[in-house]
């Protein structure tokens, strides 16, 4: 499993603490042959919701919306330079890695965008 599929199996499956549990499912009818079952609407994710609920209970304040480290950090990551370099190489990062900075920038924006791409909603801003 690499670094992104962790990152977005925590955001994606996380649980806030103060949600009901969800009821059973009631039965449903059989379908009929003539009216096959519909496939299930696709599952979107509220990427900000998740992490703004993460964020609420984290006691260090984490920028995530701004920071890959931060937003590792917030999921419960290593945000190590090493993390980082390997996500780079998983995404396809091409930039000189001995530059952080330019580094972390481009990594937030591609983690958003991927997560985005998997059925998460996200903002038009953090998009840009």
């Amino acid at each position: 499993m690499g670094i992104f599929s962790n990152i977005m199996g925590k955001i994606f499956n996380h649980k806030p603490k103060d949600a009901p549990a969800a009821p059973p499912p009631a039965a449903a009818p059989a379908p009929t042959a003539a009216a096959p079952a519909a496939p299930p609407p696709p599952v979107v994710i509220d990427v900000t919701g998740i992490l703004d609920d993460l964020a609420a209970s984290n006691p260090q304040k984490l920028d995530w919306r701004h920071s890959i480290v931060d937003l590792m950090k917030l999921v419960g990551m290593e945000s190590s330079l090493s993390e980082r370099k390997e996500l780079a190489d998983e995404l396809g990062y091409t930039g000189d890695k001995g530059d952080s900075a330019t580094m972390n920038i481009w990594l937030h924006k591609q983690v958003i965008k991927k997560l985005s791409e998997n059925g998460g909603k996200v903002p038009a801003e953090l998009m840009d």
